[in-house]
């Protein structure tokens, strides 16, 4: 579905990535892991056409999607969960979510539609329907994370994109968002997941990237990344490791 050819690509005239190439195959789990800085969240923001291609090229279906704006890439259902999750503080849960159908708002059977992936979103997080009409930023941080990426389904996305979805939850919340990921997954959707809890990310992934100082290092299937003790030494260390 999703393709880097060669990209180098990076912010203000910086580079963030170099020569970077992957792929994300439809109806699959594809983790990027890597330490601090190693251009993680640059993939990611690269795909959301939120960063400068200097060279190499980005398909989306084999469309060359490299000079796109990002509302066009949204328009083609690639959609990001951000770092941090972003939502909007002083909105309800309901706002929220409808924010993130604002994609489908246009169709002629928006109502509808609208209706299908509120109950979709509500059946996966069902603690959001006790939370609908309160404000996001009076949530736990978990619970911020749960509306986060449900605002990101609500748009009904081809391809979702997660930066870092684990950062600053507690274990079982980790493992609650990673299991959501997994029924994603067995319902069809494409997922590009950026992580630091390297164990988890390659264990939950079909396939993965190590990334360090913006060059892919390895790459593999997940399960095989995940137990290479050389690859843990060399560029993921024990930091991040998911217990």
């Amino acid at each position: 579905m999703l393709r880097f050819e060669n990209v180098t690509a990076g912010y203000n005239s910086s580079t963030a990535l170099e020569g970077v190439s992957l792929k994300v195959p439809e109806g699959k789990i594809v983790s990027i892991v890597g330490a601090n800085g190693a251009g993680k969240s640059t993939a990611i923001n690269t795909i959301s056409r939120l960063v400068s291609i200097y060279s190499g090229k980005l398909y989306l279906d084999d469309r060359d999607i490299t000079r796109m704006k990002p509302a066009e890439v949204v328009e083609l259902g690639v959609v990001q969960v951000p770092e941090g999750r972003q939502l909007f503080a002083p909105l309800t849960v309901e706002e929220n979510l409808k924010l993130g159908f604002h994609r489908l708002a246009r169709l002629p059977d928006a109502a509808d539609r609208y209706q299908e992936r509120l109950a979709y979103v509500l059946d996966l997080f069902p603690v959001m329907k006790e939370r609908f009409s309160q404000r996001a930023g009076t949530m736990s941080g978990g619970e911020q994370q749960m509306v986060a990426v449900s605002r990101a389904l609500m748009a009904e996305p081809r391809l979702l994109m997660l930066d870092e979805p684990s950062l600053g939850l507690a274990p079982m919340v980790v493992d609650r968002i990673f299991d959501i990921l997994a029924r994603l997954r067995e319902d069809g959707l494409t997922i590009l997941l950026v992580e630091q809890h390297a164990d988890a990310a390659l264990e939950l992934a079909d396939y993965g990237y190590v990334l360090a100082v913006g060059r892919v290092r390895a790459e593999g299937p997940g399960a095989d990344l995940r137990n290479d003790p050389a690859l843990h030494h060399s560029y993921l260390g024990n930091v991040g490791a998911h217990a």
